[in-house]
């Protein structure tokens, strides 16, 4: 694919809402008395596959075209599935409802896609188990499938290896069951949709540095949800307009929650032009971002703001490449188990456009400021590896062709389309 460049890119996108909030929004939703009305939810291929599993979990979901009804079944109101529950290409999906039915009265299995199936899965069945989980890998291998009969559940205090929202929240959704008070403590702060979405529906949840604690509690209450723009999908335009000459782009309505705003972090070290209209701070915090085009230089990445960005490192590293000097990627060893070994598809991929990058063991190091030039670019069937390369491709020289580009439909549809909105 190559779109032609006769100026800046110009103009606003509305983007697609956060895949965060809208998978919680529907397993909170199923799990609260009465019905949840959510406003702005991410029609992509992940979201859809939270929505399959809880509708085969007896719940009724109403989708039109403005909205997502989610009439809930209680707490204790989810029906054995008469169907293997199917969490497409969804880590999200399938390590939290894991947390859920860890405590129902009914066994299921879960199964996923290719990727889905190497993805590590020990990192929530060891903190279920100590629970009292009855939780297997069918193929003993930790991952993808997963048997699960429900079981009586305990609270545990769990210090995590990782920083991972998807475990901290899996641990934390099993937790409104058990017995006793259940705590989860990261190495450094993950997102927190789930801490804020629990407080919203009621529950029973506090927060203290890094440390999550939930108490058990016999009922949610239904919410109305309005899912703020993803900032992960953010990421790709607010790139496109910093490397791209002449471009000033405004994108409305995106999601700055501070567990997750290392992109703008890293954004401005980097000198980028970026600034906020129309804050809105109430729920989860957004604003209106305008960004312009920007002379950008190398940084040091690593550390504790790796959580509020690990989605956003592929873009992040393609803008390194169009940046002056050198910048460092590095304590990011958790690409390596995304939906491909992000790390080396990002390194493999930029340097057959002539990019100055090595592949370090947690990382790596791009030398910005040489020309890239089109490319085949392996996708791996990742979204974020199609979507980064093809905001590449506006700022390189010839053409650059993207195997499997259509796989950007598990997070943003209509990626391609709002792009081609901001060429003149």
């Amino acid at each position: 694919m190559t779109f032609k460049l006769k100026n800046g890119l110009r103009g606003e996108i509305l983007l697609p809402g956060d895949k965060s909030i809208s998978h919680r929004s529907i397993m909170l939703g199923a799990l609260a008395n009465g019905t949840t009305e959510i406003n702005n939810f991410l029609r992509g291929a992940d979201c859809l596959s939270t929505i399959s599993c809880f509708t085969k979990l007896g719940v009724t979901i109403e989708a039109t075209k403005s909205r997502i009804l989610v009439h809930g079944n209680g707490l204790r109101g989810l029906k054995a599935p008469n169907q293997i529950l199917d969490c497409g290409n969804s880590g999200t999906t399938a390590r939290l409802i894991s947390g859920i039915l860890a405590a129902q009265n009914f066994t299921c299995t879960m199964v996923g896609d290719s990727s889905l199936k190497t993805r590590p899965m020990r990192r929530i069945i060891k903190p279920l188990s100590m629970m009292g989980a009855n939780i297997t890998a069918t193929l003993g291998n930790d991952c993808i499938p997963l048997r699960i009969t429900g079981s009586h559940l305990k609270g545990i205090h769990y210090d995590s290896p990782v920083a991972s929202a998807q475990v901290k929240s899996s641990i934390l959704l099993a937790g409104l069951y058990a017995d006793g008070v259940t705590s989860v403590t990261e190495p450094a702060l993950s997102r927190n949709h789930t801490e804020l979405m629990l407080d919203t529906f009621g529950a029973s949840i506090s927060t203290s540095g890094t440390t999550a604690t939930v108490e058990p509690i016999n009922e949610l209450y239904a919410q109305k949800i309005n899912v703020p723009g993803d900032i992960s999908s953010a990421a790709y335009f607010i790139a496109a307009a910093l490397i791209v000459p002449g471009s000033e782009v405004v994108l409305k309505n995106v999601g700055i929650n501070h567990t997750r705003d290392g992109m703008l972090t890293v954004c401005r070290e980097m000198g980028a032009d970026l600034s906020f209209e129309n804050l809105k701070m109430k729920g989860e915090p957004a604003a209106d971002l305008v960004v312009r085009h920007s002379e950008l230089k190398g940084v040091t990445i690593a550390g504790d703001i790796i959580p509020k960005l690990i989605d956003e490192l592929p873009m992040i590293a393609i803008m390194a490449c169009f940046a002056k000097g050198t910048t460092i990627i590095k304590d990011a060893a958790e690409l390596k188990v995304k939906e491909s070994n992000r790390i080396r598809v990002i390194v493999e991929n930029l340097q057959r456009m002539g990019a100055d990058i090595e592949e370090t063991d947690d990382g790596m190091i791009i030398r910005g400021g040489r020309p890239l030039h089109g490319a085949v670019i392996d996708s791996h069937n990742d979204h974020r590896v199609a979507m980064s390369f093809s905001i590449a491709a506006l700022n390189c020289e010839g053409e650059t062709t993207i195997t499997r580009k259509d796989c950007v439909n598990i997070s943003y549809p209509r990626f391609y389309i709002d792009l081609k909105k901001l060429i003149p």
